[in-house]
C-alpha cells in the first residue's frame, strides 16, 4: 500500500494494532487482518485475495470501524445506527444506555426525538409536566461526552425533531449557544405538507405526539426563516425531507424511516445499523492515447467486490444489541459510496462546477448502482434475499435481493487520507497547504492529483507550490493556463447552487442519501441560505447541510499559510502594573489531579491576578497550573476580556475528567475556567462580543476557509460532508 507520511501517522494513531500501546502490526498487516476476517464466509479462497488487492491498491475502502476491529476482540464492524426514543422514561433511559454500549464499540448514533411529548405536557404517571425532547438531547449530549470509544473514535450523534413538533422552535434555536448540545448534529425533519405551506406563506398545525392532536399552529414561512437564520448563524440545523425519505423506504411494511445516521447519508429504521464503504474513483481513471478517461471495466469489478465485502460484514459483526442484529439481519442494508471524485474529475480535465462535471457525477452513480444491484442480486441468487424481501419495494420485480440498500455517498475523512485522495463528492479545500510539524517547522502538503499533473504539464516548481499553499487555490498565480484555473477548483470558489446540483446528481442514483456540506463564503446572505433549501428541495434531495465560513465562535479563518493582513503598524498591550492591595476569593474544586485552589484577585479595574495551588509542590500538575495562572494574570491585566480567557480553557480535556456536584471537570485549565466563569456571573459580568476580524489571517481579497483547531493534531478543521473534519490527521467531530 502506497501511503503519504500523513496516512501513515493516521494509521499508527487510530487503526494499527497496539499491545501495551506499542504497535504490533503493518498497514499491510491489518489490511491482511480485514481480509480474512472478512473472507471467512467464502468457499473460495480467492476471495480473500481480491478483498486484500482493492484495499491494498486503494480502490476500496470499508468504513473505519471495520479497519479497526475486523478481525479483532471488539469485532463491532458498523459505523452507523439509529435508536428509537419512545415517550417513557423508560424507553429514554434503555435507549441512552443502548447508544452508551454502541458508542463504546466505536459506532455513530442517530435519535428522532419527535415521539417525545413536549416541554409542560402532563406526564399523569406522576401528575407533573414533561421537559420535552431538548431537555433529553442535553442529557444524551453529557453522557456522549462522557464516553471514550475505545480511544479511536468519539461519539456523535443526530439529533431530529419533526417540523410539526410543538417544541420545534426550541429545537431550531437549541445551538444558539456554541457551548450547548456539542455532541449532536441537528436536522429538522421536514415534511411535503410544510413546504407546501410554505410556498403559499401558510399556517400549519402543531401536533402533540402524544394525543396526535392538534394543538397550536405556526406560519411555516416565519419557522422556515428561523431555521435559514441559524444555519447562516452557525450552520445548524439541517434539514431533511422526511416524506422523500419514505417514498424510498425500501420495506415500508416493516416501519417508517424517523432519523439517520449522524452525518445524514443513511436514512435507517429504529433499531437498524448499516455499514459502509467507499471506492476510490481517482483509481478508475485510464490513459487512452493522449487523453485520459474512465475505466468503467475496472469499475465494475470493483463494485461487485464491495457488494460482496460489505454483505459479509453482516455476518461477521458482534453487535452491541441483539435487538439491532435482529433487524439488521432482516433487512441487510449496505451502502456502497465513492471518494475521490474530484481527483478524477482533475485527472480527466473537468471543472467540477460544469455541466460535464455534473453530468459525470449523475453517469457514474447510474453505473454503479445498477452494478451494485445486480451483484447484489446475484448474491441473493447464491445465498438468499433478505429475510423482509416479501413486502418489499423489490418483490414486484420477481428478482432475488440480498440488500434491501446498496449506495450510499458517506463522508470519508480518515479513509480518503489513507487512499490519499479528495473525500467522497466533495470538492477540495485547498490545493496546498501548510501544517505545522515538530520543532515549529512547516510542511507544505499537497493535492496529489493536483501535483502529479502540474509536473506532467511542466509546471511544477517549488515556488509555485509554495504561492499556492500560501493562498489554497491558484486565483491571482501567474503561469497557470486558464484551462488549468478552471480544473482545479477548491470549494469556496464554487457557487452553493453547483455543490446542490452536484449532490442531486449523485442522489438520483444512490438508494439512501448523500453526505456532502454546501459551502457559502462568509459574505453569503440569508437569502443565499434559502435559495439552496428551496433549490435541494426541488432537485430531489434527502436533506442538505450547509456551513457558512466563519460563523461559529472559535475558528481561525486560515488559507494554505497563515500571513498577518498587511496593515498599519498597531501598539502591542502592555500589562498595567500589579496593584499593592487587591481583594478576591479562593475557591476548591476537583480534579483527576487532585484538589485545585483557584484564587481570583481583582482591583479597581477589574479582575487582575488568578492563582492555582495543588497538590504537592513540586509536582507537573501543580507547575503547569501556576503556569497557566501566570499567563491568565498577564492577559488580563493587558485588558483581554475575562470571558475571552474562559472560553480558551473550557472544554480542554485530560485522561482523567471526574465530576463534582453534577458537573463535569474535564482537566485542570477546565477547573480554572469553571470557576472564572461562575466568578464572573456572580460579580454581574457578562460575556464580550468576539470581532471575528480580529482573529482574520487573510490578505483582503484573498479566499478563505474556516475551521477551528483539531483537538487531536492541531490542524485545522473544515466543514465537509456534513461534519467537522480535519485536513491533516482525518478527525472527525461525527466519528
Amino acid at each position: 500500500m502506497l501511503l503519504s507520511e500523513n496516512a501513515r501517522t493516521v494509521l499508527e494513531r487510530r487503526y494499527l494494532a497496539k499491545v501495551d500501546n506499542e504497535i504490533v502490526e503493518t498497514p499491510e498487516d491489518m489490511l491482511r487482518r480485514v481480509a480474512k476476517n472478512i473472507a471467512q464466509f467464502e468457499d473460495d479462497p480467492l476471495w480473500e485475495e481480491r478483498f486484500f488487492d482493492v484495499m491494498d491498491n486503494s480502490e476500496f475502502l470499508p468504513n473505519s470501524p471495520t479497519l479497526m476491529n475486523a478481525g479483532r476482540d471488539l469485532q463491532q464492524l458498523s459505523a452507523c445506527f439509529v435508536l428509537p426514543v419512545e415517550d417513557s422514561m423508560e424507553g429514554i433511559f434503555d435507549t441512552l444506555r443502548n447508544t452508551a454500549l454502541i458508542q463504546k464499540s466505536g459506532g455513530g448514533t442517530g435519535f428522532s426525538f419527535s415521539r417525545l411529548r413536549p416541554n409542560s405536557d402532563m406526564v399523569s404517571s406522576t401528575g407533573g409536566v414533561a421537559s420535552g425532547p431538548v431537555s433529553f438531547m442535553k442529557c444524551y449530549n453529557a453522557a456522549t461526552d462522557a464516553i471514550k470509544q475505545g480511544g479511536t473514535r468519539r461519539g456523535a450523534n443526530m439529533g431530529i425533531l419533526r417540523v410539526d413538533h410543538p417544541d420545534i422552535l426550541q429545537f431550531i434555536q437549541c445551538k444558539a449557544n456554541p457551548d450547548e448540545i456539542t455532541n449532536f448534529n441537528l436536522s429538522v425533519a421536514i415534511t411535503e405538507e410544510f413546504m407546501e405551506a410554505v410556498a403559499r406563506d401558510a399556517m400549519y398545525d402543531l401536533i402533540n405526539p402524544r394525543s396526535q392532536e392538534a394543538v397550536g399552529q405556526l406560519n411555516a414561512r416565519e419557522v422556515f426563516e428561523l431555521i435559514v437564520e441559524m444555519a447562516w448563524k452557525n450552520g445548524e440545523p439541517g434539514i431533511v425531507f422526511l416524506d422523500r425519505m419514505n417514498r424510498f423506504n425500501p420495506t415500508p411494511h416493516v416501519g417508517e424511516i424517523e432519523a439517520t445516521n449522524p452525518c445524514g447519508e443513511q436514512p435507517l429504521l429504529p433499531n437498524e445499523s448499516c455499514n459502509l464503504g467507499s471506492i476510490n474513483l481517482a483509481k478508475m481513471a485510464k490513459k487512452e492515447g493522449d487523453s485520459w478517461v474512465v475505466n468503467w471495466d475496472r469499475l465494475a469489478e470493483v463494485v461487485e467486490i464491495g457488494v460482496r465485502f460489505l454483505d459479509n460484514v453482516i455476518d461477521a459483526n458482534l453487535y452491541p444489541i441483539q435487538e439491532i442484529q435482529d433487524m439488521t439481519y432482516a433487512n441487510r442494508k449496505i451502502g456502497l459510496g465513492v471518494m475521490g471524485f474530484s481527483d478524477l474529475l482533475m485527472r480527466l480535465g473537468i471543472p467540477y462546477n460544469s455541466e460535464e462535471g455534473v453530468e459525470l457525477g449523475r453517469e457514474l452513480m447510474r453505473f454503479i448502482q445498477t452494478k451494485g444491484h445486480a451483484a447484489s442480486s446475484k448474491l441473493g441468487e447464491e445465498r438468499g434475499s433478505f429475510p423482509n424481501y416479501a413486502g418489499s419495494i423489490f418483490e414486484q420485480t420477481g428478482k432475488p435481493m440480498r440488500n434491501a440498500t446498496v449506495t450510499t455517498i458517506a463522508p470519508t475523512g480518515t479513509i480518503s487520507i489513507i487512499a490519499g485522495c479528495s473525500s467522497g463528492i466533495e470538492p477540495v479545500f485547498a490545493l496546498a497547504f501548510t501544517r505545522n510539524v515538530m520543532d515549529n517547522d512547516r510542511l507544505i502538503e499537497v493535492n496529489g492529483q493536483f501535483e502529479q499533473i502540474l509536473k506532467e504539464e511542466g509546471l511544477y516548481s517549488p515556488e509555485l507550490i509554495s504561492q499556492v499553499a500560501q493562498k489554497g487555490n491558484l486565483q491571482g498565480i501567474e503561469g497557470i493556463p486558464e484551462e488549468l484555473q478552471r480544473v482545479f477548483v477548491t470549494a469556496y470558489e464554487i457557487t452553493p447552487e453547483w455543490h446542490i446540483r452536484m449532490q442531486a446528481a449523485f442522489q438520483e442514483f444512490t438508494d439512501n442519501a448523500v453526505s456532502k456540506t454546501v459551502n457559502f463564503p462568509r459574505e453569503a446572505t440569508k437569502e443565499d441560505i434559502r435559495d439552496v433549501y428551496q433549490l435541494a428541495y426541488e432537485l430531489g434531495c434527502k436533506g442538505v447541510t450547509v456551513y457558512r465560513a466563519g460563523s461559529r465562535e472559535g475558528e481561525v479563518l486560515t488559507v494554505g499559510h497563515q500571513e498577518q493582513r498587511q496593515e498599519e503598524p498597531k501598539s502591542r498591550p502592555t500589562p498595567r502594573k500589579r496593584p499593592r492591595v487587591t481583594t478576591g476569593q479562593t475557591v476548591r474544586i476537583k480534579t483527576g489531579c487532585g484538589t485545585l485552589y483557584v484564587t481570583i484577585n481583582a482591583d479597581d479595574e477589574g479582575i487582575c491576578e488568578v492563582f492555582t495551588t495543588i497538590g504537592k509542590a513540586g509536582g507537573c500538575a501543580g507547575a503547569f497550573s501556576e503556569a497557566t495562572a501566570r499567563l491568565i494574570s498577564l492577559s488580563l491585566r493587558a485588558g483581554v476580556e475575562p470571558m475571552q480567557v474562559v472560553k480558551q480553557l473550557k472544554g480542554i480535556r485530560c485522561p482523567h475528567p471526574i465530576w463534582q456536584d453534577g458537573q463535569q471537570v474535564l482537566s485542570c485549565p477546565d477547573a480554572i475556567a469553571l470557576v472564572l466563569e461562575q466568578y464572573l456571573q456572580n460579580n454581574g459580568v457578562r460575556e464580550a462580543a468576539v470581532s471575528l476580524e480580529e482573529t482574520s489571517y487573510s490578505n483582503p481579497g484573498t479566499p478563505i476557509f474556516a475551521g477551528s483547531l483539531c483537538p487531536e493534531c492541531s490542524g485545522t478543521m473544515v466543514e465537509e460532508s456534513g461534519c467537522a473534519t480535519c485536513l491533516e490527521c482525518g478527525f472527525s467531530r461525527c466519528s
